[in-house]
């Protein structure tokens, strides 16, 4: 061969290895399973990565998008979410044969991939583009874990892209995340599925409200929920003593699925509304059986079970000694009658009442903080009578507390 042809013939060769390194490159989607690939171990759970990824390979069909959409919309559950576990071997396993079909796979596979899979939600989490998809392809699969995680998208065709965790693309985005709704049984009563706002008040609909202490107005400085996980679920608990020891226990939960005059919806910063935190009923029983001691109002937001405190105790635990260090422990609160009318008013905690009495999992639900009277840390705020103070006593927002 002559000097120029072996030239030549050596370049073709380098640039056929450098095209297809950049094939290479581009392509960041895993190897679909096959019939050989093993789901994870009973008792494991896998990453949703590889569900996403299959999900998003299903949309692909026109019959399954228009499938999934329509099953959202129908949903009765808040954000029109469903439990994917549920959604593919629903009506014929019907799910689990679309992205089967559009994986080159077969059914049990992505069965297998899914029972290995913690519980999963599917849904639009952003309103606009909830109300806008109309079962296009225009369309991203994304999934994280922890709350403020960056999302790992695919879309139909496969590609792997990053998301930022502060903000959503422009592409309508369809959530695989961790269950934080309870399934089990559907709402009893209209929910807000667009762009609700502040969110809706409490109470028990035409049901005389009982007396007790009453929340009408909340502000917290963030939403503590990244943009993949929806609307924030805030909650509010009444923390006491358990029996004469020096351990808190949650008395009452009030929030999205507490029920009854408890039930409120904060979907934003700012809420208003009436909603039920304890019941006269319960503050009586309870000063019967703690004479002295007052309680405790912790705000919350729920990134698990609802109306279950889930988060590391240890970090309640300091948040509260601090606090209650700064205003000399006069950090709980206790029902007052006056000529004047009957109000919620600070109380001394008559013991180091710190430590939740359950052991919880470390860190899911994000600690706000707990309640403290205006007129004990001197800081006042229109329309508002009790400060959240969390971690090294930041102030997280303020709420308007009444008796009735």
């Amino acid at each position: 061969m002559s000097p120029t042809r072996t030239l030549l013939a050596l370049g073709l060769a380098l640039a056929s290895t450098a095209a297809c390194s950049d094939r290479r490159e581009v392509s960041t989607a895993p190897d679909v399973p096959s019939e050989s690939f093993n789901a994870s171990p009973p008792g494991a759970s896998r990453r949703p990565d590889q569900l996403a990824l299959l999900f998003a390979r299903a949309l692909r069909s026109p019959a399954f998008r228009a499938y999934i959409k329509a099953q959202l919309d129908a949903s009765p559950f808040p954000e029109h979410k469903i439990q994917l576990q549920g959604f593919l071997p629903a009506h014929g396993r019907r799910g689990l044969r679309y992205l089967a079909e559009e994986n080159g796979t077969s059914e049990a596979v992505v069965e297998r991939e899914a029972a290995a899979a913690l519980p999963l939600e599917v849904y639009l989490p952003v309103p606009a583009q909830r109300a806008g998809w109309t079962g296009d392809e225009n369309v991203l699969v994304a999934t994280a874990l922890g709350d403020r995680e960056a999302p790992v998208a695919f879309d139909p065709s496969g590609r792997r892209t990053v998301l930022s965790p502060n903000a959503p693309p422009a592409t309508p985005v369809i959530a695989l995340v961790p269950v934080e709704t309870d399934f089990t049984t559907p709402p009893t009563r209209a929910e807000c599925y667009q762009d609700c706002g502040g969110g809706g008040g409490g109470g028990g609909g035409g049901t005389p409200s009982p007396a007790g202490l009453y929340m009408t107005k909340a502000h917290f400085d963030d939403d503590y929920e990244g943009w993949l996980r929806g609307n924030p679920e805030f909650e509010i608990h009444i923390l006491g003593q358990v029996g004469t020891t020096d351990s808190l226990t949650d008395y009452q939960c009030a929030g999205e699925h507490a029920g009854g005059p408890y039930a409120f919806d904060q979907n934003g910063k700012d809420w208003s509304g009436n909603v039920l935190l304890f019941s006269q009923t319960q503050i009586n029983n309870y000063k019967a059986a703690h004479p002295g001691h007052s309680l405790r109002v912790l705000a919350l937001e729920d990134d698990d079970t609802a109306c279950k405190i889930i988060t590391n105790k240890d970090d309640l635990n300091r948040m509260l000694q601090v606090v209650d260090s700064v205003y000399s422990k006069r950090t709980g609160g206790r029902d007052t009658t006056t000529s004047s009318g009957k109000y919620y008013k600070a109380a001394k905690v008559l013991r180091n009442l710190w430590t939740l009495l359950a052991s919880f999992i470390k860190t899911n639900d994000d600690l706000i903080g707990t309640a403290v009277e205006d007129d004990v840390i001197g800081a006042f705020y229109p329309g508002f009578n009790w400060i959240v103070k969390g971690k090294s006593n930041i102030t997280h927002g303020w709420l308007n507390l009444e008796m009735r």
